[in-house]
């Protein structure tokens, strides 16, 4: 136990208590948010956690065991904290969220309760509600990798090991026309075949969509423009001029990896693993049944 735990575990004991609980909230943009249910503004940890929040939250559950810690998060809806532009936008997902108990008259007298993520977050009538799932919440996704022809890096990882700062992968360019922040249309993106950027990223790098990240689903041209068409709008005030850059898609395929980033080598699937129509064959008469490549 730590020595400001074990503080708190004294005062408990005294039987008189004045506790409250702070919470801090890291943005996957580096962002920290404090928030606590007391009815002044706490500081500790170089973090200054706000009462002004209309912040609170459930009963914590934990076990001793691997089941999923969980609880909830509920407060208002405000410029001065959430904002529901800001979750509208996505800038909460997969947030990381850390909330103690905590002495409001010695902050220094605190102890950890809850170290986890943002879950599903609900709106309704200008109020929120966060699921907060623990960090054995990470044990309930799929673990390893899948032997399957497409590969299973992302482009620019660490697994895939391609670098698209190099010249010819990626531009920085301003928004122009822009529908429904999803279809973005540009007069002129010299130097890239059609479609060269399906598949790929744009980051939004100046204005009110700032950090925010988009999937290209299509990249042509039409009537002499440039349109790149996004999988989902970005929901966050994308307008002309705001500073953009676009990454070089990659649809998985082993010809991919090596014709177009020449980067077969860190190629992460397996292009000759049998499809189904293999599962279901049988052996015939005819033709060659001596167990060689399928592939000649």
């Amino acid at each position: 136990m730590s020595a400001d735990a074990a503080a708190l575990m004294g005062h408990l004991a005294g039987g008189v208590t004045t506790l409250c609980r702070c919470w801090l909230v890291v943005r996957t943009d580096g962002t920290q948010m404090g928030f606590t249910d007391h009815d002044t503004d706490l500081l500790f940890d170089g973090i200054r956690f706000r009462a002004d929040t209309g912040m609170t939250a459930r009963a914590l559950s934990q076990t001793s065991g691997l089941s999923v810690d969980n609880t909830e998060a509920i407060g208002a809806l405000s410029d001065a904290g959430l904002r529901e532009a800001d979750i509208l936008a996505g800038r909460f997902d997969g947030a990381q969220v850390r909330a103690w108990l905590v002495n409001w008259a010695d902050p220094a007298q605190r102890m950890l309760q809850f170290a986890g993520s943002l879950g599903e977050i609900t709106r309704v009538e200008g109020t929120f509600q966060a699921e907060l799932r623990g960090l054995t919440e990470a044990l309930n996704q799929p673990q390893g990798f899948v032997y399957q022809k497409a590969c299973s890096a992302v482009l620019g990882d660490e697994r895939c090991g391609f670098d698209l700062e190099q010249p010819g992968f990626a531009v920085q360019i301003a928004a122009e026309q822009i529908e429904d922040e999803r279809v973005l249309r540009f007069a002129a993106l010299d130097g890239f075949a059609p479609r060269w950027f399906e598949g790929g990223r744009l980051r939004v790098l100046g204005g009110a969509a700032a950090g925010l990240v988009g999937i290209i689903k299509n990249d042509r041209y039409d009537n002499g423009a440039r349109v790149v068409e996004l999988w989902e709008g970005l929901r966050a005030g994308l307008v002309a001029g705001d500073d953009l850059r676009l990454e070089a898609g990659c649809d998985k395929r082993a010809e991919t990896c090596r014709i177009k980033f020449s980067n077969f080598n860190n190629f992460r699937g397996f292009p000759h693993v049998p499809g189904e129509g293999w599962i279901a064959s049988y052996p015939v008469s005819g033709g060659a049944n001596d167990g060689g490549s399928m592939n000649g």
